[in-house]
Order: structure tokens, then C-alpha cells, then sequence
């Protein structure tokens, strides 16, 4: 397939694109950069500069100085107009298959964005930030550095995520609070009723279940993996 290359973008040494790759008037693609088969890349986007950590080099990658750990933008995402994606220091920056990233939205350093995310208008990343898969993330949320967002969780516009969201949790306000779980997500990954009984019961409770049903245990082995520091519920 063709890719869509407008004349004013720029595409740095060090990228790798895909097929069927579209980048906007005025979008900057600096490598280290692995774009994958039909993702999507608006107008005025910035991916691959310099992770923002004052004490590492700012090189200038547009003129062929490569650094950092780089981006990796997976097939079929979806970048909205004027996004920043940061290289990572000391690890690969992340966007997976088929994300969205809504206009405005701002992903630091050494972040990993799930699969089938949704990351609404104006939506902030700190540095480190790990997001699961099928999460949705409302307008203008801010996700401190270092947090982790559980698979198929849903966060609230404007909340400021300082601590970790557990799977399939609603969660928002200020401070951010658990409330209950993204039950219309669940059901429309074909999570059955009981699954989603167990889990809202144990976070009404303010807890984790003492047993996850065999459906959900992907989602709560890697949220265990990535060891949270700050969970909501334990």
C-alpha cells in the first residue's frame, strides 16, 4: 500500500514506516521511530523529540543526530492534530495497535500505551506512565509520572490520576476516587455478568477480589506484573 506523505511534513533519519501510513501537513516524525502499517498521523503532531529529563542530552535529531530510546507507533493508531509523543530515555515510547490519541494529547518518556486505548482531548502522560489495554482515558485527565492505569478501565475528564486505577475501574474526581467498575465496557468485551458481579462487589467493598474469575485474570496478571506503588485498592 501507499503511504500518505503531505510535503511539509518531515520524517527524520531513523524512522521506519509501515504501509498505508498517513502523516499530515506540518507533522514532525524524528527517529528513533518504528511507525507501524495504517496508522494515522495529523497535522502539526511532534514525535521523537527528546524525552524532557534535564539532565540527558537534547539532540537534534532533524539533523540526522539520533539518541534516546525511541518511539514505536503500533498499526492502525490513530494520532490526532498537534500531539506530542517523547522519545523514551530508557525504554521504547509506546503507542499500541489501534489507540486513539485525541487532539492535544501530550505522552512523555518511556510510556506504554496499551492496545485499544482511548486518550481523550487534551489528555497528559507523565513520564513512566503504564497503560493496559481497552482503557479510556476523558478529556483533559492529567496521569501523573509513574502511575499505572489497569486494562479496561475508564478515568474521568479532568481527574488528576495520582494514584494506580485498577482493571476495569470507574475512577475520578479530585482527589481521584474508585467508583465501581466500567460495567458497559466489560459487557462489550463479552465479560459475562458474573465476572462483573465479583468485581463490582469487591470494589464497592474498596478492595480487590479475593478470587479473579478466569476471564479477567490477563488483565489483573499484568496490572500484578507492573507492580503498582500507589494502588487505589488492594
Amino acid at each position: 500500500m501507499v503511504n500518505h506523505i503531505h510535503p511539509s511534513a518531515l520524517v527524520g533519519d531513523g524512522v521506519e514506516l509501515g504501509d498505508g501510513i498517513t502523516i499530515g501537513p506540518g507533522a514532525v516524525v524524528l527517529g528513533p521511530c518504528v511507525v507501524d502499517d495504517d496508522a494515522w498521523i495529523g497535522p502539526g503532531c511532534v514525535i521523537g523529540t527528546p524525552p524532557e529529563i534535564i539532565s540527558i542530552e537534547h539532540n537534534r535529531a532533524w539533523a540526522g543526530e539520533l539518541a534516546h530510546a525511541g518511539v514505536h507507533i503500533g498499526a492502525g493508531a490513530v494520532i490526532r492534530e498537534l500531539t506530542t509523543v517523547h522519545q523514551g530515555s530508557t525504554r521504547t515510547t509506546s503507542i499500541g495497535a489501534g489507540t486513539w490519541l485525541l487532539n492535544r494529547v501530550y505522552v512523555a518518556h518511556d510510556s506504554l500505551v496499551g492496545e485499544g486505548v482511548t486518550l481523550s482531548a487534551g489528555v497528559s502522560l507523565g513520564g513512566h506512565v503504564q497503560i493496559g489495554d481497552k482503557v479510556n482515558v476523558g478529556m483533559n485527565a492529567v496521569v501523573h509520572q509513574r502511575r499505572v492505569i489497569g486494562a479496561g478501565a475508564m478515568v474521568g475528564m479532568g481527574t488528576p490520576v495520582a494514584k494506580d486505577v485498577p482493571p476495569f475501574a470507574r475512577a475520578y474526581g479530585n482527589p481521584i476516587r474508585l467508583h465501581g467498575v466500567n460495567s458497559v465496557g466489560m459487557s462489550r468485551s463479552g465479560i459475562s455478568e458474573a465476572a462483573i458481579e465479583v468485581l463490582t462487589s469487591a470494589y464497592d467493598a474498596g478492595q480487590l477480589p479475593a478470587e479473579i474469575p478466569v476471564e479477567l485474570g490477563d488483565a489483573f496478571k499484568w496490572w500484578a506484573s507492573v507492580d503498582p506503588a500507589k494502588p487505589l485498592v488492594r
